[in-house]
């Protein structure tokens, strides 16, 4: 700025920036490192990154890529907040899950997680939690008018709600003060079980508690729309979101049909949307906005009033997620998933405990998920800002690309019948189970790494330990979790070290200098270790390898250098260990000259970045198996 023109930004004191100027730096970027020699917006197409549902992220978003106007938050279509002050007055609420069957231990680590921090209690009753008779134990000295209870009673639902009903009432606690979710769902027990022979039955108890809760407590909502059974199945971002719309609409005509005695804005008011939270940062902030978007929008078709279309949303982190190898790193995972689900404007988050997959969570546990809630909140203020991601170029193209998928999906449940007729059919499942192929195939090859489990494991970890948690629902829609395939290789890799005292080793042949094999030799380390094999390196050459080889007790071998060293000594060594009684020789790398002499000499396999991991590493453990 100058006294000649003192309203000049100050932007203006730099050139203007073109897009194509960024374009020419990226060609230079992609040349120098071989990736391509595409230019322009090819070059800029190739940074590009391809997510589930046809959702492609460019690597450079503008004010070109801006969606219409997200409204005000608070305000149809609600995507910044179902509230005009979103979480900002006192936060999100910390809502803490507990699964245990014993009402007595039940009730000492509810009482904990209230004294320090959370906000809310999430009790499984029934089948597979607390008995529907020790509610009462499990609640003991929780005042009902200050803690919000909300309940997961599968198809016990009914009499769940009725015996916290009555706890209400003997408490002598106003129904006004009362908050929290009766947790009727009953798609979502079909969804679970497959069972639909309650269904009728149970459509009709939950619409009678619906009634009751709009009549006798406004701050309860008596039904869940759970669309944590579609996720925990495989599904992507936008299938739970489309299956989740599928669900909010049924139980919208079930709890509005005649006989019901509920209006649409009454009906409206009674659902509280369930959605997984994961460490995929912006996706998961994305999807919690889409998802506002989308209700908003059938609300607005089924003449909902503005004052009753905010769709109420907890927020859980996923299941699918969790690790049972290196749990430790859950933290990480649940930490990142929780802010998102923060920042996405999340009504009640759920972190679940690190240990959360290997059974019940101990009281250290449960502490680091509350607190991990709590510094979100107390220390990093995360609350504070209504919809921190709005007016990012990048979230609102997110945002607007989920929610026309999501929406597409969801047109395809109701061209199928509903949600209760795909559920019936097979067509939800059979979506799903595709979907998780293709993910599946991505985990496989480690183009999607989980870190102390495909990328970076321990061997050597000591393992820990829990209590078994209650056996879930089965018969409906499966439960995967990323690290399936690769928990199985380890499992066998156990099973190989209890029947012969070690696991299964992998002789690393290094060739040639350092410099030319450190590289290759700590990433095929780091890729059997994945299966459960050690692995023992020596830099040898083709006189020395043999001995090498038979002093190292291993069945299978890996010759790692790099590609020039690779071209004088690798077809070499190759036949020495064949020859020395290694049952497969695998080479690091895809040199692109002389594979097929290397593969006269011996090489059985080639492993390299995005090859089938999986694949390659059962193969390898039927070899030492068959050895053992």
């Amino acid at each position: 700025m100058t006294a000649e023109s003192p309203e000049l930004p100050l932007a203006a004191a730099f050139p203007a920036a073109e897009r194509e100027q960024w374009q020419r730096l990226v060609e230079g970027v992609l040349r120098k490192s071989g990736a391509s020699e595409a230019t322009g917006a090819a070059a800029e197409d190739a940074l590009a990154t391809d997510l589930q549902d046809g959702i492609r992220v460019r690597p450079l978003y503008t004010a070109q890529d801006a969606p219409p106007a997200a409204g005000l938050p608070g305000f149809p279509p609600f995507i910044r907040a179902g509230r005009p002050e979103g979480t900002a007055g006192s936060g999100w609420d910390v809502r803490q899950r507990h699964a245990g069957t014993d009402p007595r231990r039940v009730n000492e680590a509810v009482l904990a997680d209230l004294e320090n921090g959370v906000t809310s209690v999430w009790l499984t009753v029934g089948d597979g939690g607390v008995p529907v008779s020790g509610l009462a134990q499990a609640l003991q000295g929780v005042y009902l008018d200050l803690a919000p209870v909300v309940l997961d009673a599968g198809a016990e639902f009914p009499a769940a709600a009725a015996e916290l009903r009555r706890l209400y009432r003997e408490s002598g606690v106003a129904l006004a003060e009362t908050a929290g979710a009766l947790g009727a769902d009953p798609l979502g027990v079909l969804a679970r079980t497959g069972d639909d022979r309650g269904l009728a039955d149970g459509l009709a108890a939950a619409a009678h508690l619906a009634g009751w809760a709009e009549e006798s407590a406004p701050r309860i909502r008596a039904v869940t729309v759970d669309a944590l059974p579609y996720h925990e199945a495989g599904g992507s971002a936008a299938e739970e979101l489309g299956a989740s719309l599928a669900t909010g609409v049924g139980y919208l005509r079930e709890l509005t049909a005649d006989g019901r005695g509920l209006g649409i804005d009454a009906a409206c008011r009674q659902l509280e949307f369930r959605y997984a939270a994961t460490a995929d940062q912006f996706l998961t902030i994305a999807k919690l906005r889409a998802a506002r978007l989308l209700w908003a929008r059938v609300a607005e078709v089924c003449g909902v009033s503005p004052a009753a279309a905010a769709q109420r949303q907890h927020a859980v982190t996923s299941t699918v997620m969790m690790s049972r190898r290196d749990p430790w790193v859950n933290m990480l995972r649940t930490t990142v998933a929780g802010l998102s689900a923060g920042l996405g404007g999340a009504d009640a988050v759920t972190v679940l405990p690190f240990d959360a997959a290997l059974g019940l969570p101990d009281a250290f546990a449960r502490r680091i998920a509350r607190n991990t809630q709590s510094v979100l909140l107390e220390e990093s203020h995360l609350a504070k800002v209504i919809d921190p991601a709005g007016g990012s170029w990048y979230v609102e193209q997110l945002t607007a690309e989920l929610a026309r998928a999501g929406w597409a999906f969801f047109q395809e449940i109701e061209g199928a019948g509903g949600q209760v007729a795909a559920l019936r059919s097979g067509m939800l499942g059979d979506r799903l189970a595709k979907t998780w192929r293709r993910r599946s195939a991505d985990l496989a090859h480690r183009r999607e790494p989980i870190t102390g489990v495909s990328e970076f494991p321990q061997l050597a970890e000591s393992p820990l330990e829990r209590e078994a948690a209650p056996a879930p629902a089965g018969g409906g829609l499966p439960r995967v979790r990323r690290d399936d395939a690769f928990e199985a290789l380890r499992a066998r890799s156990d099973a190989h070290l209890a029947a012969h005292g070690a696991r299964p080793t992998a002789f690393l042949a290094a060739l040639g200098p350092v410099a030319a094999h450190t590289a290759r030799v700590a990433f095929t380390a780091n890729l059997f270790q994945a299966g459960g094999i050690e692995t023992t390196a020596e830099r040898v050459t083709a006189e020395s390898v043999a001995a090498a080889f038979a002093a190292s007790g291993a069945r299978i071998a890996a010759v790692c250098s790099s590609d020039a060293v690779y071209a004088e000594q690798a077809a070499e060594v190759a036949a020495a260990l064949k020859s020395a009684g290694a049952v497969r020789v695998y080479l690091a790398g895809k040199p692109r000259e002389h594979r097929e002499d290397f593969v006269a000499a011996g090489v059985d396999t080639f492993v390299f970045a995005g090859c089938d991991a999986a694949g390659v590493l059962s193969s390898a453990l039927d070899v030492t198996e068959v050895a053992g």
